[in-house]
């Protein structure tokens, strides 16, 4: 078979299928009474409104907040040490309980001492029978002013000897120096003390103080007298509220995190707070009366400006804002709102002015 002839046979194979699949549907068109079916949305199928929650305005106080973090630390502290050396041979303190100023906590031995006292206060009484003779003869002019003034000397001498160990009895005594709570005992009876051995801890937390910190540029708004709420979390999982007063404001920043650091004094009366607490602390820099403010998500930053969308008669409308104070949560509108506006809160970044839109959550500010 030549070329040719099986091309001409390969071309009438090729026609002969084409017709068999085009064939069908110029059949179809061509049949008279049919109609062509053309796809068409149903109504449901239509853009329905955008659902959206939304605020009603009105009037509200605004509060312009610093939180910072802080800790709880005793109004008083002290490690209790001995002013001397010696055996202790008492302890007079059970710990964790309640102590006095001036209660006696621990004693060492002063047996030395007292035997010392004793024979000094022995020869008082013939030092004074020396003075008294040697005054009644210098009266006589028996013996000389020099005479005189020596036995006076030496009973001056003697008293101040006796003063001394006296004193030296009492740095034998560990007493409070303050009303508190002692704390556990690091030491027994029978152990050797020297004024580094640290005896016990002894903590005043009532009233309790409040340290924080603050950046330099709150300075102006912390200072002796400011009012301050501090939170902790209580046994039931729950942050609890406590009110104190600023009383002390460090008098340099820190060059490490340029803050200043901030006492504040809590009664603690009833001491159920302990110190080392962990807490956040809130300070009220101002607060505004009668303010209108919108939710900081309700806000579109727009070329230098600012957007929310208001709801008007099913659909959305844009309206531009001037802004005052903000909050963690709320910023106040200076312009641009009316009290009853109903302000768009969710899907604002899908909304365009005209958009129909459904309510789903509605709301008062």
């Amino acid at each position: 078979m030549s070329k040719s002839i099986k091309w001409i046979l390969t071309g009438i194979i090729l026609l002969f299928i084409t017709g068999i699949i085009v064939y069908p549907r110029i059949k179809n068109r061509a049949e008279p009474g049919e109609e062509v079916a053309v796809s068409v949305p149903a109504p449901s199928q239509r853009r329905m409104p955008l659902s959206i929650n939304a605020v009603i305005m009105k009037k509200q106080s605004l509060t312009d907040k610093i939180i910072r973090t802080g800790t709880t630390i005793p109004d008083e502290e002290v490690d209790l040490s001995f002013e001397s050396s010696g055996k202790i041979v008492s302890i007079h303190f059970n710990e964790g309980t309640h102590v006095k100023k001036g209660d006696l906590l621990a004693k060492i031995n002063d047996k030395p001492l007292q035997a010392e006292l004793k024979k000094l206060e022995a020869q008082i009484p013939l030092a004074k029978e020396r003075v008294f003779r040697q005054g009644t003869l210098l009266k006589k002019d028996a013996v000389s002013q020099e005479a005189y003034e020596l036995v006076t000397t030496e009973l001056d001498k003697l008293m101040a000897d006796i003063e001394l160990v006296k004193s030296r009895i009492l740095q034998t005594e560990l007493l409070a120096p303050f009303d508190g709570i002692i704390g556990l005992r690091l030491v027994s009876e029978g152990a050797y003390a020297t004024p580094s051995t640290i005896v016990a801890n002894l903590t005043k937390i009532s009233p309790l103080k409040i340290e924080f910190s603050i950046p330099e540029s709150y300075v102006s708004d912390v200072s002796e007298g400011t009012d301050i709420v501090f939170f902790m979390e209580g046994s039931n999982r729950m942050l609890q509220k406590y009110s104190a007063r600023v009383y002390a404001v460090e008098s340099k920043v820190a060059l490490e995190t340029y803050s200043l650091k901030v006492r504040a004094i809590y009664p603690n009366t009833n001491e159920a707070i302990l110190p080392g607490r962990f807490l956040s602390v809130e300070i009220t820099k101002r607060e505004i009366k009668e303010a209108l403010a919108v939710p900081s998500e309700a806000i579109i930053p727009e070329m230098g400006k600012n957007i929310v969308y208001v709801h008007n008669n099913g659909e959305a409308k844009s309206t531009e804002i001037i802004t005052g104070l903000r909050t963690e949560s709320h910023v106040q509108v200076l312009e641009g709102l009316m009290p009853g506006d109903t302000v768009i809160t969710t899907g604002v970044m899908q909304l365009r002015t005209g958009m129909k839109v459904n309510i789903d959550n509605l709301k008062e500010e």
